[in-house]
């Protein structure tokens, strides 16, 4: 068969109603295909990889057979436009939009505030809408199961989950019914009588129904397809690739053998990554989704038989209802398989990811692998002329590398069988996160004893996660045959698994002690449930297992969590036109929900625009020697290539006394840096050209990575930090006792979901140049683009509608890479469009510092601290950026909410070859903070005194002074702190825990709660100042801008309630359009909580401006409605335009004299948490959260509420999840979504309370007010100590009571390590343990 001369098919398949009809191209995914071919740029990018869940659409297809309709959501990123054939797709613009019709989804994901930054909003929405097509009425439990695929970095998950459970069957908004009452309505218990509080974000009224008849519907046109064409090969030929899809098996067996290397693709969640992410390349793949005996589901005398072809979500679907069918003794299989599948990757991927290829791949990741292998699944294949079945588990039995099946032969199908009496399985998984995430370890294992006894006739075990495939413990099992199921047995299995099952230290960093402990730890559950079942069979000869055991054979699960809100209601004689205090929809909510938001990459393409990609150093310091371009510039739509040379001014910032660099021009000093950049007619030709440069190096010494080398390298960014007051010294000399310790935080990647962007459109006259780009700060990316290319700033307009999401990250970074895509315009006199694809944004942005603090505490023992000395080193990457100032401010927070009489403190930003890291909401805080949480706690075990005993005792109780001399009255704090005891019944609960810890072995709870203290202030006066324009219109509509960036936190909301109360008109009458260096020069960045503060003074100021100059007309006139005012002013010529500005705070810090008033105000806090963990895996989950805070009076409690649960919830992913991996030779591992674990749905905790502290004010601030934004991440750290609550239990329990270090992010790895037991214990005396470590603690 010779494929280039067979003619090529056209594509046949519908959008949103729309017919698409052309020739595929096979390597064109749907993602890309919807945004640049079809402009439908409501589906995003996030990822690329089906990690992120941005791109989710719904595809709906036709069963001629069935006459059923289908519909499931897929990531569209994965799936190429060639497998759709007779499919209807359909994406966020096709559910509804603001033009036809907001479909009630959308709508109630706005008004219930599930949008922040609001670029997830679309794929969230996606989700949510195939559930309801499906089930118009969802259980909580499906709701939370169609959001396990979808990622958001800014709301913590709770308003969206407010929004779905509007559509659920039990509409539930609360757990606390104690008694049978709702926690509303248990005013006492929550609320003081005098005040008037509110518990509700929004009004569920004003919510138009679902209604599933006004849904679109399924193309006529398909269904005849499907019903009446006689189905046929399809082939379609793309620039490099072929894509063939057969309809029947012995077509299938042909093309094999004509192609015995192309893979077999039906999901392309195996073959898809590999091909982007590895550069894999197949020139011929052939998809067998459409061939009938692949898609088999029959159910047999001794099991069932599933097509190899058949998805996960089917697989899921079939074996769950033969579990309702059949009598719980034949279903073992079903249900252990089932249990791996309910975690298995996000609905997305399930809903296209085939079960033959998940066994095909040999993945040591396949979390179904080991339970079909060690349940006697058999394979059925075919080849030319044969057939024959094996078991699954032959594939893998001799190990790594044995592949029994022929290049030739095709799976068809898999056959699960019925358990037999007698016969026990069970599944299990440890993965860094417990949803959507690839498992660290897995097993599956199945026992089957003689008849009526407990003696061993059959075991097997299988391992994933171990090696480089799933891997059988076969010696083992052939060992224990015959024996009794009892300690005895344990305790041999134990010694004979860790002695067979190998594991080298893989390449991603996973530790293999932690791995070897969970192979042993899963035998062991195992063992203990296979002893229930036999007591549950046969009380009498079995007994029982202890009770303190039992809860650990419960895994933990996902609930929809419960939450509450609490905050201030307005003044009853608040007018009922202002706005200011209310909760608020953000204004472009609905925009978010229906996908109309532009952002960067949305803009519509410039005619000749050129697509640029970089080319990044792979050595972390060496010099270049030469660059290869030549293979770059073949490749078709190659436009150019652009260096350090093109760069007509300045390359290099000095900002300081390192400079900040574009293209690296003689030497690299990072992995990850700038090199070079090729620009061609599309994204993919210019990735492609970029993968081809070649660059040779010369190594350079020392390369220094971890702060550890810079120390001894002595390799710092000046100037080193030092406060000081009172005499430590001495203070050390007078105490009771002293404690020495030293704790690691690592970095984290800020994941904004929008990576970096910029459009740079040159204008063809007087060197003018438009930028947009997704930035904090567009002052800056104006002058280091002007800088760049010589040219006045005057000539660069740069613009900013909104950004996807920034955290700290897009500040000098977006800078040094407009200039990159600047430099490229200016060159080739075209616009550029540089887009970040994920693992770039990652490997080279940088993100929080890593940080080391190293304490001597000196103290009372009566828990009074007497003297802290304290040094903090933080990693501050190859370039300074803002790192010093980092160090600074984490010296100027670090008291957190304590007095310390004798305080030493030192900060040093270490200089190494990492990616320089950068800003990140906090600023410094959240590491110095949690080293002072440390030593608390370690002061308390010390001293046999509670945790929250020694923060009382050492709280700022009175008027006093911060250790730089400025006065603080602490009043808010002792009310939050107050308030969060009584709130979270803490002591009760604490009761609670400890018993809970007697009943139960093998699993524990903790709880903790931690105040907090954030000093608000940016040190000096011209960084806050700010500055607005507001034009009044003839027609009475107001336009307003200001300098500040709107990036999720609500500023233009905030701002326009501003307006409206300052002008005494409706928000309807003011439109805000874009940031830009046009309308307002020189704006300071938005970062450090301070955007609503400062540019609400200068929206003020002007409003107030104008108000005046109108008040003669008004006193004449006072009945007259606004537009004849402006009317009015317009005859009289009154200018209608005016500009505000605000100073900024007067902030200043001396650090010779180590004193000044840095700070503005101080915001506070107090959060207190409970979690329960896992013993044996390390796992735990998040039980209750409340918090309660000090925002003064809030502008908006909705954006507020939110900025304080998203900020919560990434402190949760810093404290406890994200972990950055980098090779010894400086490299990124973790370079998305697949390696780096955000928060997901399942990680927010199961009851969720926020309460805004009441009657506070702030003089300070515009309408008495608090900047909020970063405050609350500190908060997550109340997790990490209800973390170390637990643990300690554990120790105690176990006799450990020597002192013990937790370092952050405190990860499953870590948990399991310092509950030590007897499996830990075998793990020092096992002696295959040396392996060189992969991974290095920077």
């Amino acid at each position: 068969m010779s494929l280039r001369g067979a003619a090529a098919d056209e594509l046949v398949f519908y959008v949103n109603g729309r017919k698409v009809k052309k020739n595929a191209d096979p390597e064109q995914m749907l993602l890309s295909y919807l945004r640049r071919r079809f402009h439908l740029t409501g589906t995003k990018y996030g990822c690329g990889g089906g990690g992120c869940g941005a791109c989710t659409v719904m595809i709906s297809t036709y069963e001629p057979a069935s006459k059923k309709i289908q519909h499931y959501s897929a990531n569209a990123c994965l799936l190429p436009i060639c497998c759709l054939y007779g499919a209807a797709v359909t994406t966020v613009e096709g559910v509804g939009s603001t033009k036809t019709r907001v479909h009630p989804v959308q709508e109630r994901l706005a008004k219930c505030h599930g949008s922040q930054c609001g670029f997830c909003s679309p794929g969230m929405v996606m989700s949510i809408y195939t559930l309801l097509r499906n089930y118009p009425e969802p259980t909580p439990e499906q709701m939370i199961a169609a959001l396990a695929g979808n990622l958001c970095r800014c709301t913590g998950y709770r308003p969206i989950l407010d929004a779905c459970k509007t559509f659920c069957k039990e509409s539930i908004f609360c757990q606390r019914k104690a008694n049978g009452k709702c926690c509303c309505d248990q005013e006492d218990y929550l609320f003081d009588k005098e005040e008037k509080v509110c518990t509700r974000l929004f009004s569920s009224d004003e919510f138009q129904p679902l209604d599933p008849t006004q849904e679109l519907i399924f193309p006529p046109e398909l269904m005849r397809m499907a019903e009446n064409q006689p189905k046929r090969t399809l082939v379609f030929h793309g620039e490099r690739m072929t894509w063939i899809s057969p309809v029947s098996l012995d077509e299938l067996l042909d093309l094999k053998v004509a192609h015995p290397k192309a893979p077999l693709v039906v999901g392309n969640t195996s073959v898809g990554p590999e091909m982007k992410f590895r550069g894999v390349f197949h020139p011929v793949v052939i998809a067998p989704a459409r061939i009938p005996d692949l898609n088999v589901v029959k159910g047999t005398e001794d099991g069932l038989t599933l097509g190899a072809a058949c998805s996960l979500s089917v697989v899921k679907d079939v074996l769950t209802n033969a579990i309702s069918e059949f009598p719980e003794e034949k279903t073992k299989v079903f249900c252990a398989v089932l249990q791996q599948l309910r975690t298995l990757g996000g609905e997305q991927i399930r809903n296209v990811a085939s079960l033959g290829g998940n066994i095909i791949s040999r993945k040591s990741t396949s979390d179904l692998n080991p339970i079909l292998a060690a349940c006697n699944c058999m394979l059925s294949l075919v080849s030319r002329g044969k057939k024959r079945q094996i078991p699954l588990s032959d594939i893998f039995a001799e190990g790594v590398g044995n592949n029994t099946i022929t290049p030739e032969e095709i799976l068809v199908s898999v056959h699960i069988p019925h358990s037999k009496k007698g016969e026990y399985v069970c599944a299990f998984r440890q993965a860094p996160r417990r949803e959507n995430a690839l498992p660290i370890a897995n097993a599956g294992m199945r026992v089957l004893f003689e008849e009526g006894t407990d003696i061993i006739k059959d075991l097997s075990i299988f391992y994933g996660g171990a090696a480089s495939t799933t891997v059988c413990a076969k010696q083992t099992c052939s060992a224990l045959t015959g024996r009794h199921w009892n300690e005895q047995m344990l305790d041999e299995a134990c010694r004979l698994i860790l002695k067979e099952v190998a594991i080298p230290g893989s390449a991603s960093g996973e530790k293999a002690d932690y791995k070897k402990t969970l192979i042993v730890s899963f035998f062991y559950r195992f063992f203990l449930e296979v002893l229930q079942s036999l007591n549950r069979t046969d009380p009498c000869h079995y007994p029982s297992i202890p009770m303190e055991y039992r809860s650990v054979l419960q895994d933990f699960k996902t609930k929809m969590p419960q939450s509450i809100q609490i905050y201030q209601d307005i003044e009853p004689n608040q007018s009922p036109q202002d706005p200011v205090g209310r909760p608020i929809m953000h204004q472009s909510g609905i925009k978010h929900a229906t996908g109309e938001a532009v952002y960067i990459d949305d803009l519509p393409s410039v005619d000749g625009e050129l697509f640029l990609a970089v080319v990044t150093s792979s050595r972390a310091h060496a010099k270049i020697v030469s660059i290869d371009t030549s293979e770059a510039l073949k490749v078709p739509g190659v436009f150019d290539i652009i260096s350090a040379h093109d760069v007509p001014a300045t390359n290099e910032f000095y900002y300081s006394d390192d400079p900040e660099i574009i293209f690296a021009r003689n030497k690299v000093i990072c992995v990850g840096q700038i090199v070079c950049a090729v620009v061609a007619d599309s994204d993919v030709h210019s990735k492609q050209a970029a993968a081809k440069v070649k660059i040779e190096y010369e190594v350079l010494e020392p390369v220094i990575l971890t702060i550890e080398e810079a120390i001894k390298h002595n390799s710092f960014f000046e100037p080193k930090r030092k406060l000081e007051q009172g005499n430590v010294d001495l203070a050390f000399e007078t105490v009771d006792n002293i404690i020495e310790g030293e704790v690691h935080i690592g970095g984290q990647e800020h994941f904004y979901m929008e990576t970096q962007s910029v459009l740079a459109v040159p204008k063809g006259e007087d060197k003018e140049m438009d930028v947009y780009v997704s930035t904090q700060h567009p002052a800056v990316i104006q002058e280091m683009v002007a800088a760049s290319l010589g040219v006045p700033a005057n000539r660069i307009m740069c613009h900013v509608k909104r950004v996807g999401g920034a955290f700290g990250g897009k500040l000098l970074k977006s800078g040094l890479l407009a200039s990159v895509a600047a430099v490229a315009a200016n060159k080739t006199g075209k616009a550029v469009r540089l887009i970040l694809s994920r693992g770039d944004d990652m490997l080279i942005t940088g993100g929080r510092h890593p940080f080391v603090g190293k304490y001597k505490v000196g103290f009372m023992n009566d828990g009074r601290i007497r003297a802290v000395d304290v040094k903090y080193y933080i990693n501050g990457g190859c370039t300074p950026d803002e790192s010093v100032l980092v160090a600074a401010v984490s010296l100027l927070k670090m008291d957190n909410a304590y007095k310390i009489p004798h305080l030493r403190c030192w900060a040093y930003a270490c200089k190494t070859n990492l990616p320089s890291n950068t800003a990140f909401r906090g600023f410094g805080f959240p590491q110095s903070a949690l080293v002072t949480e440390t030593w608390i706690a370690e002061v308390a075990d010390k001293t046999g005194l509670s945790p929250e005993k020694v923060r009382e005792i050492n709280m700022y109780k009175e008027n006093e002074q911060t250790h730089f001399k400025q006065k603080l009255d602490p009043q808010n704090l002792i009310r939050c702190w107050n308030e969060c005891m009584e709130k979270s019944a803490y002591y009760s609960r604490k009761t609670a825990a400890n018993e809970f810890n007697k009943q139960n072995y093998w699993k524990k709870k903790g709880i903790a709660i931690v105040p907090m203290k954030f000093p608000f202030g940016l040190g000096t006066r011209y960084l806050s100042q700010a500055a607005a324009l507001v034009h009044i219109y003839t027609d009475g509509s107001v336009l307003l801008t200001h300098g500040g960036i709107e990036m999720g936190q609500g500023i233009h909301t905030k701002m326009i309630q501003v307006a409206s109360r300052e002008l005494n008109i409706p928000m309807s009458r003011i439109h805000f359009c874009e940031t830009s260096t046009t309308t307002v020069p020189n704006a300071c960045a938005s970062v450090g909580s301070a955007g609503t503060d400062v540019n609400g003074m200068a929206v003020k100021d002007a409003c107030q401006t104008l108000l005046n100059r109108l008040q003669p007309i008004i006193n004449k006139n006072p009945t007259g409605t606004w537009n004849e005012w402006i009317k009015e002013a317009f005859e009289q010529s009154v200018s209608l335009s005016a500009t505000g500005y605000f100073r900024g705070y007067n902030e200043s810090m001396d650090w010779e004299k180590g004193e000044g008033q840095p700070f503005t105000y101080f915001l506070y806090g107090a959060a207190c948490s409970e979690v329960e963990i896992n013993c044996l895996t390390g796992d735990h989950k998040n039980l209750r959260t409340d918090i309660v805070m000090d925002v003064g009076c809030s502008i908006n409690p909705a954006v507020d509420i939110g900025q304080i649960e998203g900020a919560f919830v990434q402190g949760i992913g810093l404290y406890t999840m994200e972990e950055l991996k980098y090779s010894p030779e400086g490299v990124l591992y973790t370079r998305g979504p697949d390696q780096y674990k955000i928060p997901a749905v399942c990680d927010i905790p199961e009851e969720f309370s926020v309460s805004l502290l009441s009657s506070s004010q702030n003089p300070y601030a515009i309408y008495a007010s608090k900047g909020i934004g970063e405050a609350g991440l500190f908060l997550g750290c109340s997790v990490f100590f209800a973390l170390r609550d637990a643990v300690t239990s554990v120790r105690n329990e176990r006799g450990l009571k020597t002192s013990f270090v937790l370092n952050s992010p405190l990860t499953a790895e870590q948990i399991r390590a310092s509950c030590a037991d007897d499996f830990t214990e075998m793990m020092a005396n096992n002696e295959s343990a040396s392996f060189t470590a992969r991974a290095i603690s920077v």
